[in-house]
């Protein structure tokens, strides 16, 4: 049928067309979805929206909460700063926004963010009086645990945050929420093969530290307890998974082993650490013993 029949036909069946426009709307809405996820929580919409990372689409708003919370309607005058479309929805409609998740008011339509890639600034930096201390994760699969290490590592100072690309949790809304938002501020690189970046930074002059339950045996790699461990040299401390903790392949790589020694005897089933609590502690620890304390 030729274009003008068709139009023609159109015009005689006004039901037709609004179907047919109604349709072709609905499929550019699907695949322009497929380009964006959706954030939600204060923390991470507003961060998302003013770090500059995403292509923010728009933001939804539950119905009547702008005009009683200080923080969403910061949240709101920045989208239309921007120029992002604000949308007024219920509350049921941004709990099936963010699958149920703790979303404050707030739901934003954005870019995904991934992994950096790019390594060319990978060579510790040439000022002396620093130590950097970068923190390389493989294998950590949940997203609460994740967010919960970035939040650690931003707020403790470690200079880069590494993880494999192969075996752990991907950057998503999730895990932006759970480090309440700092996922939109700190950047993280990824690596194919984390055992080939550790070879890498070992011939720049760096260590590589490794983690082990307090009660390791037949290690062929010196243990020592974290409170004894002075880091006075670029160092790379190695977090291993939920379950399985550090293969053996990295922890052969290993110039030395940290343990959390427990202050109690432990009930079987209990005997270890949550992987983002004991990140927190062994960075505190070697923060604490680098070269002057910061």
């Amino acid at each position: 049928m030729s274009s003008e029949l068709r139009k023609l036909s159109l015009d005689d069946f006004p039901e037709e067309c609004e179907r047919q426009v109604k349709d072709s709307r609905e499929r550019l809405s699907k695949e322009e979805h497929r380009n964006y996820e959706t954030l939600f929580g204060v923390s991470p919409c507003l961060l998302a929206l003013t770090q500059g990372r995403r292509n923010a689409h728009r933001l939804f708003v539950k119905e009547g909460e702008a005009s009683r919370r200080a923080s969403v309607r910061q949240v709101c005058e920045e989208a239309h700063r921007q120029g992002v479309p604000i949308q007024r929805v219920s509350k049921n409609d941004l709990n099936k926004m963010c699958s149920g998740g703790v979303h404050q008011g707030l739901c934003l339509q954005a870019s995904c963010l991934g992994f950096l890639t790019d390594d060319k600034t990978s060579k510790a930096p040439r000022d002396s009086s620093h130590i950097p201390l970068w923190l390389v994760l493989d294998g950590v699969q949940d997203p609460m645990n994740l967010g919960a290490i970035l939040r650690s590592a931003y707020f403790l100072g470690v200079d880069r945050v590494a993880s494999s690309l192969r075996n752990s949790c991907p950057l998503t809304p999730v895990v932006s929420k759970a480090s309440s938002g700092v996922m939109e501020v700190m950047r993280v690189y990824g690596y194919d093969s984390v055992a080939d970046m550790l070879k890498v930074k070992v011939a720049q002059g760096c260590q590589v530290i490794g983690t082990v339950g307090a009660e390791a045996e037949n290690s062929h790699v010196p243990v020592m307890k974290c409170s004894k461990f002075q880091m006075t040299k670029p160092t790379l401390l190695l977090m291993g998974g939920e379950g399985e903790g550090l293969s053996r392949e990295l922890r052969l790589q290993c110039e030395v082993l940290l343990t959390i020694p427990p202050r109690r005897d432990l009930h079987p089933g209990v005997e270890s650490l949550n992987v983002s609590v004991a990140t927190g502690i062994l960075l505190h620890s070697l923060l604490s013993s680098r070269r002057g304390g910061h």
